[in-house]
């Protein structure tokens, strides 16, 4: 792999790479069969450290599209990890068997010390409750195929803001793009980190923060719902008190304008009320689809096969 490079968050693209990799992204969609064998003879490691349905098989399906094979481990009990070992020496030893590894860790940085200790691409899966960049380039490229562009619109957060990764990388995402409006919706427990909000003042962007999402509704261009995370939370109570407090309904989607767009990086809960599914507007199946070929996209950008100059999955030594 002679130009390695890994996705730790989204930044570590330019706006200019994002648009070529959304590019792939949409050429995938509307040319799925020409993709078919971009892969043969590479492997996918999935070194997932902590429970994921979604993002798991997004990224193993993604492989198979691409004629290529995937190996891995849903969750650390079926791991060395149980033994003890580092995260380093895992990939030290993931790298001798694939050509590519996701990861995904309940610890933030972890994938970041895979990258520093890999000879092989390595992209973040989703790490503690700080990045899920994949995620991210989900929702922009879900964003930019439904609104049109990456700017100009105004979108409301709502839900746990606190925990999530999901908001907190689309914002760090969004923040390179113009003419863009955040109204942060969530109950003071749950508010938005205050290195959000710093950073937003740093680029001037403007943003608001409330606790009825009925206020806000109408003037929304996109609402990015969120569930409250049971798993991130050490009190109970806490989070029986709080799961309940934002729930989209028929009733407050009557409040909103015509084309707005609603996402959810999912699994849902019940923050949104299944009624709504079949409302034209609800845009969270359709992100998830979207997350197939942004990940298709980003395997082949990382794998330098979007040119016509393949490897075809070399066995690598160490140097």
């Amino acid at each position: 792999m002679n130009n390695l490079r890994h996705m730790m968050r989204p930044l570590d693209f330019s706006v200019e790479e994002l648009d070529q990799l959304f590019d792939t992204a949409a050429d995938i969609e509307r040319n799925m069969s020409s993709y078919a064998h971009k892969c043969d003879g590479n492997i996918l490691a999935t070194c997932f450290y902590e429970p994921s349905t979604r993002t798991r098989l997004s990224f193993e399906t993604a492989m198979l599209r691409l004629g290529g094979q995937i190996i891995g481990f849903a969750d650390a009990s079926s791991s060395s990890v149980s033994k003890g070992e580092s995260v380093a020496d895992t990939i030290r030893v993931i790298s001798s068997f694939a050509d590519i590894c996701a990861m995904r860790h309940p610890k933030e940085g972890a994938p970041m010390v895979a990258a520093a200790n890999s000879i092989i691409p390595v992209i973040n899966a989703g790490d503690g409750g700080h990045h899920h960049p994949t995620q991210t380039l989900t929702d922009l490229l879900t964003i930019r195929s439904l609104h049109g562009s990456l700017g100009g619109f105004t979108i409301g957060l709502c839900g746990d803001l606190k925990f999530g990764r999901t908001v907190h990388s689309l914002i760090n995402a969004l923040v390179r793009y113009k003419d863009i409006h955040f109204i942060f919706i969530s109950p003071n427990e749950l508010r938005v980190p205050d290195y959000i909000t710093d950073l937003l003042k740093e680029n001037n962007i403007t943003y608001e923060e409330v606790i009825k999402l009925e206020d806000v509704m109408p003037r929304l261009d996109l609402l990015y719902m969120t569930r409250v995370q049971k798993e991130r939370f050490f009190n109970e109570e806490d989070y029986i008190r709080l799961r309940d407090f934002y729930i989209l309904n028929e009733e407050k989607m009557q409040l909103a304008k015509k084309d707005m767009h609603i996402l959810h990086p999912l699994p849902r809960v019940n923050e949104i009320a299944v009624e709504v599914d079949n409302d034209p507007r609800a845009a969270y199946f359709k992100q998830v689809q979207y997350g197939l070929y942004v990940r298709m996209a980003l395997i082949l950008t990382l794998l330098d096969k979007t040119d016509a100059h393949m490897n075809h999955g070399l066995l690598r030594k160490w140097t």
